[in-house]
């Protein structure tokens, strides 16, 4: 690959031992606080070197292939291919940002399940010949605009949680797969593997023996047809914790040597993507409005309690919010609690608060409720775990701009990648470094990944 973009618009803090992921915050609130106040992000890249060794050290050999859609920032996707992790993409730009950086067309996937067929088109042509696929018209749409086009057959899995329904909005049944290998057979198209996917929300990982054991079905089922098939992705769901991670390895392993042993050529994939950059990603906001609000029955577990009647309950108002950075708080909940960047006494009192974006826009609610000490406008809150979903596509609501990103690595990171030999001449012209006594100036230090 041609590693990284010589005129990417970005650039790599590299700190030394002394400063850490809070003085780059501090030290980027105290600029922004005379330069504008607007929300920005801290990307610590070099989580994402250590979270690929810890999938290497737990779940190798199965390759991971990073769904683009997560996070599109260029300095994650960059740092991912420098490090030999594949790519999962659901669109046409996502495909050309990774083809940018040189990354060859076997290790793209097209995971979109409602492709256009101008996009099928474009991989045809980009030699991007792996995709999924879980219904015979999506097949006969493949048929006509990939003719090189190799398929995994996407089947559905029942990972059934509280307050969810069963995951079968994309995926086909067991007893699908056999009329969609007719289809391919009479088509002339080649299926090649098999795909599922367990939501990161599902606590039952007896999931996967199920998920694993019916890709196995499906594999005996192609050797009927002449299929040969030799690639079984395991899909995402990959929340970035370890311990899950090792949860996952333990139920999965002994199947898979079972099912799928080494000798057997099938290769396995993943893919991770909140579990690559979820934690790697720090949000900070700043306060623009405030209002004091009549008493909310909806607040947090015993505060209706113990609460003084004389006590008011505040509305905030920032900077970003679900038509930018908190998108996925629309379908999801929040993952992340605000943190109050000024210092206050420990005894201060909390104040039942709640927190809204800046639209004005009965969705556009962050944080329901929560308790925090008595803030002003001008005040900054920030939010960690930001990095999965929400630097994805910009939003054009209200002529939203993403915020200013900067990234950083520490140099203990650095070595690691100079330890695994992926550390090149142009990838260090990314990199500058930063002496932890100083202020960081956005304008004359970190360039923003617009």
């Amino acid at each position: 690959m041609k590693g990284f973009l010589e005129d990417a618009n970005y650039s790599i803090g590299l700190l030394d031992e002394g400063a850490t992921l809070a003085d780059v915050i501090d030290n980027c609130i105290y600029e922004h606080t005379h330069t504008g106040k607007k929300a920005f992000y801290v990307g610590d890249l070099g989580k994402l070197v250590r979270n690929n060794i810890q999938w290497q050290n737990v779940m190798a050999p199965i390759k991971p292939f990073y769904p683009v859609k997560c996070n599109s920032t260029p300095g994650v996707l960059e740092i991912l291919g420098t490090l030999g992790v594949g790519f999962a993409c659901s669109s046409k730009s996502e495909m050309v940002l990774v083809q940018d950086l040189g990354i060859s067309p076997e290790n793209i996937i097209y995971t979109n399940p409602c492709k256009q067929a101008s996009q099928i088109k474009y991989a045809a042509k980009a030699g991007i010949n792996i995709m999924t696929c879980d219904n015979d018209i999506e097949l006969k749409k493949i048929s006509r605009n990939h003719p090189n086009a190799k398929l995994l057959l996407h089947i559905a899995t029942e990972d059934i949680t509280a307050g969810e329904e069963m995951n079968m909005k994309f995926g086909t049944t067991l007893k699908n797969c056999r009329h969609l290998m007719e289809c391919a057979k009479e088509l002339g198209v080649q299926i090649v593997g098999v795909k599922f996917h367990v939501s990161g929300s599902c606590k039952d990982l007896q999931t996967y023996i199920h998920a694993i054991s019916d890709a196995r079905c499906v594999f005996d089922m192609a050797e009927e047809f002449g299929f040969k098939m030799n690639m079984l992705d395991i899909g995402g769901g990959f929340t970035g914790s370890e311990l899950q991670l090792e949860e996952v390895n333990h139920v999965i392993r002994p199947l898979l040597d079972v099912y799928f042993p080494k000798e057997s050529g099938v290769s396995v994939i993943a893919e991770p993507g909140c579990y690559y950059v979820s934690s790697a990603f720090t949000l900070a906001v700043n306060v623009i409005a405030k209002k004091t609000v009549e008493y909310d029955k909806l607040l947090p577990s015993g505060v209706e309690q113990t609460r003084n009647d004389d006590e008011p309950v505040f509305t905030y108002y920032i900077n970003d919010g679900v038509y930018g950075s908190f998108a996925s708080k629309l379908s999801e909940k929040l993952n992340t609690i605000p943190e109050v960047h000024k210092k206050y006494k420990e005894d201060e009192p909390l104040f039942a608060s709640s927190l809204w974006g800046p639209s004005c826009d009965e969705l556009d609610q962050i944080v329901e409720n929560c308790l925090l000490p008595e803030l002003s406008v001008g005040d900054w809150l920030i939010f960690d775990n930001m990095g999965s979903g929400t630097l994805g596509e910009q939003s054009t609501f209200n002529d939203y701009q993403r915020p200013l990103i900067y990234y950083m690595m520490s140099f203990s990171d650095w070595d690691e990648m100079q330890d695994a030999g992926i550390a090149s001449d142009t990838l260090m012209k990314n990199f500058f470094f930063v002496p932890s006594c100083i202020q960081l100036s956005p304008e004359e230090r970190f360039s923003t990944a617009a």
